[in-house]
């Protein structure tokens, strides 16, 4: 079995979790890095559902740099200033700071009794400027463990990009930061791209998108080592003129992240997914019907099966299916245990990404198991 570089998991990816206290500013340590990108979501929805905020430290952390999964708005319209923000990324974490809604200050990140999760990634730190494409990008890449924060301005024509990773990416996701228009948050994944840019939105739960027929043209139409290409077409999502964009860029490393697929069978004994790790978080996507988007981790969920939903698409409060007992995670893979349609139809397409809690066999060939 093939050695993994990474054998401490948690150094470069980790999720935390808290309870809401009402102070502020607040610092949650315990990510044992500092995060270079973190995604922010209250579970139990408080005084309604909730936007999930993705910060970033390429944009910077603070009041309006926050983008959310489920919308489609520029920077800061989930009114995280309003509600509470991420201020700053610290050496051990991160930390919020109220908005200024009198009554709802803290309603994102710290409400007295809100529960919350923060998934974190750790790029590169600072970002340099990147000219491998024809589009300058200002990149903060971790070649380690296959991770890359990607900013450029577009120029509104085809071009390429450099992502900073050294390897060809298994999946791309970016987003329009200003307040251009409604533009979605356009997805391409190696399982569900077919060599002409079809993609995904992260923020709806349609099935994949055909580049040519749906997506006015627009796509990533090739990627590799250095760069991703992007052809514009009529859309405006990816390129448009004199507008920001950010692009989270996950490779594969083995022992650490997978990005895979797999086919449903319909049955409460479901598909196993081999994946060479225990995963410490898990996103699931169908890609050949209407479905949402839905994220598991150990953290929120400490003991199989994980039923503990968040749904990157909807602001909605966190699931439990705790009858519906969707996933169990496993010493080198997971199990669907469900029929659920987002999970397990018969005959359904989905795909997937998971990042390690603990390898299967550590870099000197050892099963953790043994160690």
């Amino acid at each position: 079995m093939a050695y993994t570089p990474i054998d401490k998991s948690d150094d470069y990816f980790n999720t935390v979790i808290w309870t809401g206290n009402d102070v502020s500013p607040r610092t949650i340590t315990g990510v044992n890095f500092q995060p270079d990108f973190t995604w922010i979501k209250r579970r139990d929805g408080g005084d309604g559902n909730t936007n999930h905020n993705l910060y970033n430290s390429v944009i910077g952390a603070g009041n309006n740099t926050e983008l959310s999964s489920n919308g489609v708005g520029a920077e800061g319209a989930s009114l995280a200033s309003s509600y509470g923000y991420l201020s700053a990324f610290a050496s051990d974490g991160f930390t919020l700071t109220d908005g200024t809604d009198g009554s709802y200050e803290d309603l994102y990140t710290n409400q007295s009794g809100g529960t919350y999760v923060g998934w974190c990634w750790k790029a590169g730190g600072t970002a340099v400027s990147n000219t491998d494409g024809s589009i300058t990008s200002s990149v903060s890449a971790n070649t380690t463990s296959g991770f890359s924060i990607v900013s450029w301005t577009g120029t509104g024509a085809n071009g390429t990009v450099g992502h900073g990773l050294g390897t060809t990416p298994a999946m791309i996701i970016t987003k329009a930061r200003s307040s251009y228009g409604s533009d979605a948050w356009y997805v391409v994944h190696q399982k569900s791209w077919n060599n002409d840019g079809d993609g995904l939105f992260l923020n709806n739960t349609a099935g994949v998108y055909d580049r040519v027929t749906d997506l006015l043209e627009t796509g990533i139409t090739t990627w590799g080592s250095s760069t991703f290409t992007i052809n514009q077409g009529t859309a405006t999502y990816l390129n448009n003129t004199s507008i920001p964009y950010i692009g989270y860029c996950f490779a594969e490393v083995k022992g650490f992240s997978k990005f895979g697929s797999y086919t449903g069978n319909g049955n409460a004994d479901g598909t196993f997914v081999y994946t060479g790790f225990k995963p410490a978080m898990i996103i699931i996507k169908r890609t050949d019907a209407i479905k949402a988007w839905n994220i598991t981790d150990s953290v929120r969920d400490t003991y199989n099966p994980q039923t503990k939903m968040l749904f990157p698409n909807a602001s909605d409060a966190e699931y439990d299916g705790t009858s519906a007992q969707p996933v169990d995670k496993l010493s080198n893979g997971f199990k669907i245990r469900n029929t659920d349609a987002n999970y397990n139809a018969s005959g359904g397409t989905y795909i997937y990404m998971a990042f390690a809690e603990s390898p299967f066999t550590t870099s000197t060939g050892i099963p953790t198991a043994a160690r």
